[in-house]
This record gives structure tokens, C-alpha cells and sequence, in this order.
């Protein structure tokens, strides 16, 4: 099954529940949605994730919209809780613990992550 939803030239309205799901390799579910110059990803994570620090050329916003995760932020952890908004800027060193429950996040790109729209086709 597709794993993206690609918008049109109109404006979309839809909701996650009609977006395709894509299972990753360590178990988490990633759904897209994808414009011209921005992608909305929305991450279900189990408890204990861990996603290693990494750094790539997309400027990324982070919203956490169930559980707990510590955050590395450069040199720094920082523990997010629903409701909190992490802004990474391009090149900016950070990764993710999910802590002990289920954890949702929605992250939004810029440009496009073309190496997710590869992995999920």
C-alpha cells in the first residue's frame, strides 16, 4: 500500500484516518502528507523507541501530540510532553527516546523528505 498522501495543486482537506500507513522496519507507523515544498508526517512510536541522533538539510518542526520522549537537542536532552513544539533547524544534531508509553508525533519538513517518498514507495 502507498504510504503518502500527495496533495494537488487545490487545497485538501482530509484526516488521518484516510491517510495510508506505512510500518517501518523497528515496528513504527509513518503517515505522509505531502505538498510542493512542505511534508506533514505523523509517527506512532511504542514505548523505548529509540530513532539515534542524526542531522540532515530539511528545516523540521517537531509537535508532540501523545506521550513522553527525551529529546537530544544538540549536546542537550530535553524531555517533551504532549502539547510541546521542538523546532530543529537545518543541520541541527538531534534524535528521540520514547519514554515508557506509546508516543505520536507530527513532524513537518522543508523541502520534502524525498528519502521517505523513495522508502515508501
Amino acid at each position: 500500500m502507498e504510504a503518502k498522501s500527495k496533495t494537488g495543486p487545490h487545497p485538501q482537506h482530509t484526516d488521518w484516518s484516510r491517510v495510508p500507513v506505512e510500518v517501518l522496519d523497528d515496528g513504527t507507523e509513518r503517515q505522509m502528507i505531502v505538498g510542493e515544498r512542505v511534508m506533514v508526517c505523523r509517527l506512532r512510536f511504542a514505548p523505548r523507541v529509540v530513532t539515534p541522533a542524526h542531522e540532515h538539510p530539511h528545516e523540521q518542526i517537531t509537535l508532540v501530540e501523545r506521550g513522553r520522549v527525551l529529546f537530544t537537542v544538540g549536546e542537550e536532552q530535553r524531555e517533551a510532553s504532549a502539547g510541546d513544539v521542538l523546532h530543529f533547524p537545518p543541520g541541527s544534531w538531534h534524535g528521540a527516546t520514547m519514554l515508557e508509553e506509546e508516543v505520536v508525533l507530527i513532524d513537518i519538513f522543508s523541502p520534502i523528505r524525498e528519502d521517505f517518498l523513495k522508502n515508501g514507495s
